[in-house]
């Protein structure tokens, strides 16, 4: 963009400005604006972020409610708030600077920036020492204690999914009135000894107890009351905000009831409404200039050494990805997820043969509710920053098929639910267990010594019963669908051949695509473990911790589509009458690639074969891959798929596989930037050709869209490593499942929100994970980049708060020369070699060199 054009557009904002606070002071008053409860409810609990449902984990930043503060003093308050560290323990630097992970000039280049001249084995010391006076006790608060203690209680017992037997009567009335009528009978809320003892509503128990404070302070208290669970606050803040939560529906709470039972509990248990130390509270914090401590200092110059590795690795002679790589038609195109590990499997793959293979977002571009066949309800296959378009279900396309599945499963689910039912009775437990034991005892022992045998019995029972992919297609006209009168009528049910269009387009242009094989894979991911609360965790995080096969049959059907393809072509893609597109999944955990091929025609048998049998190979190569990281030594590809099914049928494996753990970086362009090398498994890779996106708009779909959900995982892995009894979720050991919903340690207390210790550390000593944040490589002409910042505020604040660790380009359009953004719109060139990488990766920042976002 010229510069006279971007004059042009700030000339316009201003001139809009004042036009946008007359409708800002017109729009209709707000319960928040009318109510002060309201308000100060809503302020409070911005800074306590959304917690999913362990069935359905979504990966987020545990402090998105501070993302408009820079870094070190949004971690700074968050400490305040929640008691959580916000950067690595001394001795995981010293560990980092005694591998070689930070870079000595890089770390002297930013102590001296700072003007610190220490040497770094004392500022390690001073480290520790600072450690060792900020771990002092804390002042125990035993009311405040009990007030947790019980109010988790209560919490637990109303927010149930069906785990319980016996529900809290009265749930349908709500939390506060549900709670009310049976606190009396807990012997736990004093002086209640009837429900007429508490205020009949939310609202009077607030304003009893509100009242006798500043109206200046609520939010404060507020604040303080929500951040003293924030597992059970975000649970309950995305339950309301899910418009299609059944639960929610049947049984509804709001952050109101919650809060005016917390205080209720509190003032009748004589805890402290507001803090101790609340005039301290509020003068607490860095000023806006504060330079960051030097923990920061020491993860900047971390980052920065992992930086200049990594550009090391960017192979700076591409500049027009049409002019790099293979000349002759690939043997297959292979589309997976941008997610860590796909960036294995896929160099796996590459050396195979001539195969291509892309990275897109793993729900392919498809905001789709979602419903399988014979699932009890639809999920949103999606990332929570999308709303879903479309219902889509699973058809049946074989009654044949479907009768002979239907008995498989069927005879399945009533054994479970017979034995369930027995085990749970008060009268035939006992008589179950003498009379069952044995077979069940049998049953442990033979899944606790030889889980290798389970899993093949296991895969022998699979392939008697149909998946459903082999019976089931993706309903995706209107006529499709039988159920016209579903809850989700405000969702159009399949779509129109325009919508269809728009996503196949979509994806092509985000991928740069205009060659295609005879070939074609939508591979979504999932994970398959056993006896593991958070394998949802390990599935695909765009899909809303959900499988991603669904989204990517949907995507191969449209794609299959004749009216599709005939107007695609209309629109400048070229796709021959000989290319096939097919869906598959690859399991993460076993690193196996499922193809769902009924779609393919004969004259495709020979090369489905081939891939298939590739597709091994490169299974056994990534699985060993995989293993090493896990183990001591090389792993031998032969014994690797054994040994990783092992892992995923063991159910007393707390570490089937890693998930994303390791991740540190998300690289925005062609292939051949880096298909010659080895990632080791750190980086998101998204396809991106800047030649075939002139206005821009691909890239910022990929920039407002998965570089912010990457963002998200990276920090959640981030804060889970650097302290995970706050935002982690412990050890899996002591772990509890708790209602179908989460995980607590021990027998109650707190929702945990983040990820165990198993997903982060070797063992109790030997952390895995690099808290790193995300470095960002885009390969496109730094102005296009510079004006989609300008562009989405949100997107701009998380670089320039320190969010996301760094954001480079590396420039087509000036020799592949890379730019590091520095804050307020602006760029400084990277001195660096690409020919020969030196020692520790070693780059500087061109003193002086620097670029202007508005020249």
């Amino acid at each position: 963009m010229s510069k006279q054009t971007a004059q042009d557009l700030e000339r316009a904002r201003a001139e809009q400005a004042p036009q946008q606070r007359d409708q800002a002071a017109d729009r209709p008053e707000t319960d928040s604006d009318r109510d002060p409860i309201a308000a100060t409810i809503e302020r409070a609990a911005e800074r306590v972020g959304s917690v999913w449902p362990l069935y359905s984990f979504v990966t987020a930043n545990p402090l998105s409610g501070f993302e408009e503060q820079p870094f070190h003093r949004a971690v700074d308050e968050a400490e305040r708030l929640f008691g959580g560290r916000g950067y690595p323990h001394p001795d995981v630097f010293r560990t980092a600077w005694e591998r070689g992970q930070i870079d000595p000039d890089v770390l002297a280049a930013e102590l001296e920036a700072r003007g610190i001249d220490r040497d770094p084995e004392r500022l390690l010391e001073e480290l520790a020492e600072a450690e060792v006076e900020a771990t002092r006790d804390a002042e125990s608060d035993g009311a405040t204690e009990t007030v947790d203690r019980v109010l988790s209680k209560w919490l637990g017992a109303f927010l149930d999914e069906g785990q319980a037997k016996w529900p809290m009567p009265n749930r349908e009335e709500g939390f506060y009135a549900a709670w009310r009528s049976v606190a009396p009978y807990g012997g736990d809320v004093p002086g209640c000894d009837d429900p007429s003892d508490l205020p009949e509503t939310a609202t009077e128990a607030l304003e009893s107890i509100l009242d006798e404070h500043p109206e200046s302070r609520w939010v404060d208290i507020a604040e303080r009351h929500f951040a003293a669970l924030p597992g059970w606050t975000g649970f309950i803040k995305q339950r309301v905000d899910d418009d299609t939560d059944p639960w929610q529906a049947e049984y509804p709470i709001a952050l109101r009831e919650y809060l005016a039972v917390r205080l209720t509990l509190a003032d009748r248990l004589d805890a402290p409404i507001e803090s101790p130390s609340a005039d301290e509270d509020s003068d607490t914090g860095d000023g806006e200039d504060a330079e960051p401590p030097l923990p920061e200092i020491w993860l900047t110059a971390w980052e920065k050494s992992y930086r200049g590795r990594l550009l090391e690795q960017i192979d700076g002679s591409v500049t027009d990805p049409a002019d790099a790589g293979e000349t002759s038609r690939p043997a297959g195109q292979l589309v997976f997820c941008i997610d860590t590990r796909s960036e294995i499997v896929r160099r796996h793959i590459e050396q195979q043969g001539n195969y291509e293979t892309h990275g897109y977002a793993g729900f392919f571009g498809v905001p789709m509710r979602y419903q399988g066949y014979d699932a009890t309800a639809s999920v949103d296959a999606c990332p929570p920053i999308v709303e879903p378009e479309h219902r889509v279900v699973d058809r049946p396309d074989d009654e044949e098929t479907v009768t002979k599945r239907d008995r498989w499963t069927g005879l399945a689910k009533v054994t479970r639910k017979h034995f369930k039912r027995l085990k749970a009775n008060v009268v035939a437990a006992f008589p179950f267990v003498e009379g069952g034991g044995a077979a069940y005892g049998s049953a442990m022992a033979a899944r606790t010594l030889a889980p290798s045998a389970i899993a093949s019995l296991e895969n022998a029972v699979d392939e008697r019963v149909p998946s459903r992919h082999e019976f089931c297609s993706p309903a995706l006209e209107y006529a499709d669908h039988e159920d016209h009168t579903h809850a989700d009528h405000d969702l159009p049910q399949g779509m129109s051949l325009e919508a269809k269009v728009e996503y196949a387009e979509n994806a092509f242009a985000l991928m740069g695509w205009t060659d295609f094989a005879r070939l074609v894979v939508f591979a979504g991911h999932a994970s398959r473990t056993t006896n593991n609360p958070f394998d949802s965790s390990l599935d695909c995080g765009a899909c809303a911790g959900n499988p991603g096969g669904p989204n990517a049959r949907v995507l191969a059907t449209i794609c299959n589509d004749s009216n599709v393809q005939a107007e695609l072509r209309e629109r400048g893609f070229h796709i021959p009458d000989d290319t096939v597109f097919l869906a598959g999944e690859h399991n993460t955990t076993t690193d196996e690639i499922e193809l769902f091929d009924d779609a393919v025609p004969e004259t495709h048998r020979e090369d489905l074969e081939q891939l298939r049998a590739d597709l091994e190979r490169a299974q056994a190569g990534a699985a060993a891959e995989r293993l090493e990281s896990m183990t001591d030594g090389e792993v031998d590809p032969e014994a690797a798929v054994a040994e990783v099914e092992r892992r995923a049928a063991d159910w007393a494996e707390t570490r089937p596989e890693w998930g994303l753990a390791g991740n540190a970086s998300f690289v925005i362009g062609p292939r051949e930037l880096t298909d010659d090398e080895n990632l080791d498994g750190r980086a998101f890779l998204h396809s991106y050709d800047w030649t075939t996106d002139p206005e821009g708009e691909a890239l910022e779909a990929i920039m407002t869209g998965p570089l912010v959900v990457t963002q998200w995982i990276n920090n959640q892995y981030y804060f889970a490593t650097v302290d995970n009894r706050v935002y982690g979720s412990g050890s899996k050991v002591t772990q509890s499942p708790l209602g179908n919903v989460g995980v607590v340690q021990g027998n109650g207390g707190d929702l945990m929100t983040g990820l165990p210790l198993q997903s982060l550390q070797l063992d109790d000593d030997e952390p895995y994970h690099q808290p790193l944040r995300l470095t960002a490589v885009v390969h496109a002409p730094r102005e296009r980049v510079t004006e989609i910042l300008r562009r989405h505020d949100d997107v701009e604040r998380l670089v320039d708060n320190g969010w996301i660790g760094d954001l480079l380009v590396v420039d087509p359009q000036r020799n592949a020369e890379a730019f590091r953004y520095r804050g307020d719109l602006e760029w400084t060139a990277v001195s660096q070699s690409r020919t020969a990488a030196p020692a520790r990766g070693r780059e500087q920042e061109q003193g002086g060199v620097s670029a202007s976002a508005r020249d």
